[in-house]
This record gives C-alpha cells, structure tokens and sequence, in this order.
C-alpha cells in the first residue's frame, strides 16, 4: 500500500529531478546545443531561462520529496553503522564545499571541481543512511548526476589544455578552507539539519 500511496508524491519528486538535473546536465550532454543557444539567445536570456527552469526544479523536487517522506516505502534499513559513515562522509563533503568558495585554496587547486565532488560524496552518505523509496531516487540521481558532470568538468578541463602545474597557495587558506567546512558541518549536523529537514543525525 505504501508504494501506491506514494505514487503521487513521487511524480513531483521525479518531475522536480527532471527538470532541475536535466537544465544541470546540458554540458554533460549537448555543450554544443548550449553554445548555440548562447549564440543565438543571448547570456543574459539564457542565464534567466536557466535559472528559472533549476529554480522551478529544485521546488517541485523539494516539495514532492517533502511529500513522500510523508508515506515512505522502505526498500530497506540501513544498519547503525552506516549512521556514522554518513556523519564522516558529510564532514568531507562541507570541506569540499568550502573549498569551492574560499579562494586560493590548495584544494580546490588540486580537485579543481570541488562543488562537484561535495555533492557527490553528500549524495553517497545520504543514501548509506537512507533505505526508502523517496531516498533512493533523489540521492541516487544526485550521486549519478555529479559523477557524469564531474567526468564532463575533468574532460572540458583536459580539452582546454589546462595547466597540469601546481600554483603555490598560501597554507592559511587551506586551513581556513577545512575550518570553514568543519563549522558548517557542527552548525549543520548539531542544529540546521534537525531545523530544516526534521532529522536530527545526532539525536540531540
């Protein structure tokens, strides 16, 4: 009964990754279309066409996964441990994330596409710790998503010749960029997440 009652619900959530991954993927897939469009569209309109098609997305899937979280379907349950991993794998990806915005880092100097890889390691802990329907969809997408456009970044990267030679970048920087991402995982973990999603992954 639990899969017919979500059934519903689930359309949103699918629709939502849709349109949000498909809008993110188009220089995984048709960087050529893209550049047409830029050509003939404009930057600023493609930008806004963009951004309302990610926007409208990432609503649809927010609210439809709201939704079935509501009545989830238990494909299975994830053993305790899994808890754990996912609270360390989560600490590496806020480091990631960090890394993506703190400028002159060492790691986004070696990584390159941080972002990326903090939604792919954020993906993969969520659904170590996650045995519904809902979560299985949602954070599987997401984890496939940020592979491809991780191969695609590294592939665009390689094709544009980019310099294989290291820059030297202040150590401040990067331990400010770890710091930043230690932070926000405590803030995230310990309070934000109970706040936002209603799970506490701490219990306090």
């Amino acid at each position: 009964m639990n899969e017919l009652n979500t059934t519903p619900n689930m359309t949103f959530l699918v629709l939502g990754l849709v349109l949000f991954l498909g809008i993110h993927s188009v220089r995984i897939f048709a960087e050529d279309w893209r550049q047409q469009r830029l050509s003939t569209l404009g930057e600023a309109a493609w930008k806004g066409t963009y951004s309302l098609i990610s926007v409208a997305g990432f609503a649809l899937m927010v609210w439809g996964y709201g939704l079935a979280r509501q009545q989830p379907a238990v494909l299975w349950e994830p053993p305790v441990a899994m808890r754990h991993a996912a609270a360390l794998l989560m600490l590496v990806s806020f480091v990631l994330l960090a890394a993506a915005y703190v400028p002159g880092n060492a790691l986004k100097e070696r990584l390159k596409h941080p972002m990326v890889l903090g939604v792919k390691v954020w993906a993969l802990a969520h659904l170590l710790c996650n045995g519904n329907l809902a979560d299985v969809v949602l954070f599987g997408s997401l984890l496939v998503w940020a592979v491809l456009s991780f191969r695609a970044a590294r592939l665009r990267d390689a094709a544009a010749v980019v310099a294989c030679e290291l820059r030297n970048t202040p150590a401040s920087r990067t331990i400010a960029t770890v710091g930043a991402g230690l932070a926000a995982w405590a803030v995230f973990a310990f309070w934000a997440h109970g706040l936002l999603i209603g799970v506490r992954p701490f219990g306090v």
